[in-house]
């Protein structure tokens, strides 16, 4: 019994730790970025894109995003999206690499899509 209040325990720590984390990353002013014009870059696969994203988000997949950077604007501010956050963060980097000033991490787009064109 002992053992499964343990588990339990530490279970409800690592989820309470990721909704702090995922309210913390989600609340940087993504809307405000958005409401200036900043574009959705969905990094998620062709495949994922085509199961559900965000409307009006761009879609470049983590694999391309190093040979077709170049169809993008350096000037223009991109907010990158994926799965579940790990994607966004390498592809922002990328971008980051390559010049691009004004890029910033959505996590995963469903999160961002609740958090942003959901709230109120």
């Amino acid at each position: 019994m002992k053992r499964i209040i343990i588990i339990v325990g530490v279970l409800l720590l690592i989820y309470i730790g990721y909704r702090i984390y995922r309210i913390y990353t989600l609340d940087k002013g993504l809307d405000k970025l958005l409401s200036e014009g900043a574009i959705i870059l969905d990094v998620r696969t062709e495949n994922e894109y085509k199961m559900g994203h965000i409307e009006g988000s761009l879609n470049i997949s983590l694999g391309e995003i190093r040979n077709r950077y170049t169809e993008l604007d350096t000037a223009k501010t991109y907010i990158t999206v994926c799965s579940h956050g790990l994607r966004s963060v390498k592809a922002e980097n990328i971008l980051k690499e390559k010049g691009f000033k004004k890029v910033y991490n959505g996590g995963a787009w469903n999160d961002l899509q609740e958090s942003v064109f959901f709230r109120h």
